[in-house]
């Protein structure tokens, strides 16, 4: 694996476009400096859709009913699958979230988490970012598993803790499982 290090906590996340496929299907092109006018994003870097890991990390954002119901923080997905992969798997996971699409690994390179599975085949390494509206990295996770960077699942608890952290959420009744 190379020694891939993503942004760092107080980095300004570089702003992108490209296509984003929101919940219903729906597809347009969308940089980030716009999302982030609704409120602050999450944006998770997974390898691909329908993997077996990838179902694993978007079950348990989806799962851990906080992410889907909190106002504070969008949670954004991102992968090299193409637009029409995204579509068939956030119906079949029944997703409420957005998933962007980075099929060349643009989105993956400008926040330094692309790199070579076993020197081969180029991926991006499983990593969350939660960027505030000023586009500043407030909290990172990077995946540190020792074979292959794509198997880690987020901790959706600890990335909970940092959004309420950072952004002074108050807990409500509608936490968890």
């Amino acid at each position: 694996m190379d020694s891939s290090t993503g942004l760092a906590v107080g980095e300004v996340a570089p702003d992108f476009t490209a296509p984003l496929v929101r919940a219903d299907g729906e597809t347009e092109r969308i940089a980030l400096s716009a999302l982030l006018e609704d409120r602050p994003v999450l944006l998770s870097f997974y390898t691909a859709d329908f993997s077996p890991d990838c179902v694993s990390e978007w079950c348990s954002f989806r799962d851990f009913d906080w992410f889907s119901t909190n106002e504070t923080v969008q949670v954004v997905g991102i992968s090299r699958s193409s637009v029409g992969l995204h579509r068939r798997f956030i119906n079949h996971l029944n997703l409420g979230f957005p998933l962007y699409a980075d099929p060349d690994l643009d989105v993956a390179e400008a926040f330094g988490v692309d790199y070579r599975a076993f020197g081969l085949s180029r991926r991006a390494r499983r990593s969350c970012f939660l960027i505030d509206r000023d586009r500043t990295i407030r909290y990172r996770w990077l995946s540190e598993h020792w074979l292959d960077p794509t198997r880690d699942t987020p901790p959706v608890g600890e990335i909970h803790d940092a959004i309420r952290r950072e952004f002074g959420v108050e807990e409500t009744d509608s936490f968890g499982f």
